[in-house]
């Protein structure tokens, strides 16, 4: 009993760590693309340095499989931009309640891409997502609606990496499939920059507190905090991880308001629509375990 509470506290740990991620867009005094940049490199070497360490397997199923890995890192690289983009043009709150609405793409994603059936409580969970997010709105600036679309587009991205991830999982460890993301993700942002002419000196010049951010963003919140989850999920269950997982918002938004003071920004009809979104991400991942639940009772009497 003792062992179990300890794994939960550890993953609330791991939650309150990535929801950290969040607050470090506004620490972090770096461009978007230069701090995914730095986060993609600093995570791929101390996760190469690991799995070697480990003797890891680093092969991949098949060649096709490895183009779809490689398909998903330029994904997580987008994601990550796009997310830290919203953060600095809004608030930290806001992106992390964009990227809450994840789960809305997911609902048609997965029927597209996983061939399964569409389900009518996902579509009604999107609809009173889209309907918070609107009452949310309400008094936002004209730079905090494109803050607003940028994190919705990062949370179509995020949604579209999971749903694939989820795929390639199947017949490849997420350790390998996560290895080689990095990888490509350095490989692509290190083309974005030296495209715009910045992947040159100046990328290297920061303050040692950013240096130090970067380092825990990319070691402690990306490879450490993966690792961790991996072992998680086989110790508790990969409802219990996920669903604990929808407390990422919650975390973030008590950090940025006692760190950033965002709550002097942000008015009581973003926290009401904040609220509401994150109950009907929870409401949703519990509705879909019970269904699943169910059909495997039904499944085991036939």
């Amino acid at each position: 009993m003792f062992e179990n509470i300890r794994y939960h506290l550890l993953l609330h740990f791991i939650i309150f760590i990535w929801g950290f991620t969040g607050i470090l867009g506004k620490l972090i005094h770096l461009e978007s693309l230069s701090i995914v940049w730095w986060r993609v490199v600093i995570a791929f070497l101390a996760l190469g340095i690991y799995l070697k360490v480990i003797n890891w397997n680093f092969k991949v199923n098949s060649r096709k499989q490895l183009y779809g890995i490689l398909g998903v890192g330029v994904l997580v690289s987008l994601h990550w931009i796009l997310f830290y983009k919203s953060i600095q043009l809004s608030t930290a709150s806001l992106g992390i309640l964009c990227l809450s609405t994840t789960t809305l793409h997911v609902t048609w994603l997965e029927p597209l891409i996983m061939k399964r059936r569409f389900l009518l409580s996902e579509f009604i969970s999107g609809i009173l997502i889209i309907c918070s997010l609107i009452y949310v709105s309400g008094d936002f600036s004209t730079t905090d609606y494109t803050a607003l679309f940028i994190g919705l587009a990062s949370a179509l991205m995020a949604a579209l990496f999971s749903v694939f991830n989820a795929k390639l999982v199947i017949d490849n460890p997420s350790q390998t499939i996560s290895f080689y993301e990095f990888g490509i993700a350095v490989v692509f942002l290190s083309v974005l920059l030296a495209f715009e002419g910045r992947l040159n000196y100046s990328l290297f010049v920061m303050t040692t507190t950013d240096l130090l951010w970067l380092l825990f963003l990319g070691i402690v919140c990306t490879s450490f905090a993966f690792l961790v989850v991996i072992d998680l999920v086989k110790r508790l269950g990969a409802f219990t991880v996920s669903l604990s997982i929808n407390m990422e918002p919650v975390y973030t938004i008590f950090l940025a308001i006692a760190i950033l003071n965002e709550n002097a920004r942000l008015s009581n009809k973003f926290y009401i629509g904040a609220a509401i979104i994150v109950t009907i991400v929870v409401l949703n991942a519990i509705i879909k375990y019970r269904m699943k639940q169910k059909n495997a009772r039904a499944f085991e009497k036939n």
